[in-house]
């Protein structure tokens, strides 16, 4: 007998061969994410296997909270891809940064080159409480310097949840999205999946990320996706074959 519903893959599954994770907080000792080499260690080899042949890593830099430089970040990955050689992983691994957008941000923009994705894509977040009063003046500014945005997460940002016009408005203003892969089977909550997927389903979504920072996020890939129609995903995990360097 016919079964009437197809059962939904998990995520891991999703995840083609040839994967590129443009969001996660591998790197060790830097900010809320790996710990120590061996953390590094053991998330970069599980994501190794569920198909990812490259990263580009995303500290995050946050003005008093994790004030990572640039040059504390390179020097950072540089020792990390090192040790990893050592272990047998030597697929591609770089480092850009996950900026706060804020008023130090700004600074930054205007004075020194940003860590980016790749050319002139920026990662940029939100605080989760409330959006920067300037931040559509922060966004003309930055496209101004000449970057273009990608926002971390939109899902998780829960000021804009009844407000889909927001999300409208952040488009026009030029952002890309990225999405975060662990909303999809729900780990961040059921109210958040639900965005996550009306999100999909409008086409908003440009990118996806792991957000990976520790072992629960990777314990979640192994659960199966809560949004219904498939397709849309796997759409935007195929985009990410754009930074491919």
């Amino acid at each position: 007998m016919f079964t009437l519903f197809k059962s939904k893959p998990t995520l891991k599954e999703l995840i083609p061969d040839n994967h590129i994770d443009i969001h996660s907080h591998l790197l060790p000792g830097i900010d809320d994410g790996a710990k120590t080499f061996e953390d590094s260690l053991r998330l970069t080899q599980a994501l190794k296997s569920f198909g990812i042949s490259q990263f580009i890593t995303t500290p995050h830099i946050i003005q008093h909270v994790w004030e990572n430089t640039h040059e504390q970040i390179i020097a950072n990955k540089n020792s990390t891809v090192e040790k990893l050689h050592k272990n047998n992983i030597t697929i591609p691994f770089q480092a850009a940064a996950e900026y706060l957008m804020d008023d130090q941000f700004v600074r930054l923009f205007q004075s020194n080159d940003l860590l980016t994705l790749k050319d002139n894509h920026v990662l940029v977040e939100m605080s989760y409480i409330n959006a920067p009063i300037q931040l559509y003046s922060i966004l003309f500014d930055l496209r101004v310097a000449g970057y273009t945005p990608v926002l971390a997460h939109p899902e998780r940002y829960l000021f804009y949840h009844k407000n889909f016009n927001e999300y409208e408005k952040l488009k026009k203003a030029g952002c890309l999205f990225q999405l975060n892969l662990l909303a999809v089977v729900g780990y961040y909550g059921e109210n958040i999946t639900k965005i996550a997927e009306s999100l999909l389903q409008k086409g908003m979504y440009d990118f996806v990320g792991s957000d990976v920072h520790h072992d629960n996020h990777i314990a979640a890939f192994e659960q199966k996706i809560k949004i219904k129609e498939v397709q849309p995903l796997k759409d935007i995990i195929a985009n990410n074959q754009f930074f491919k360097y």
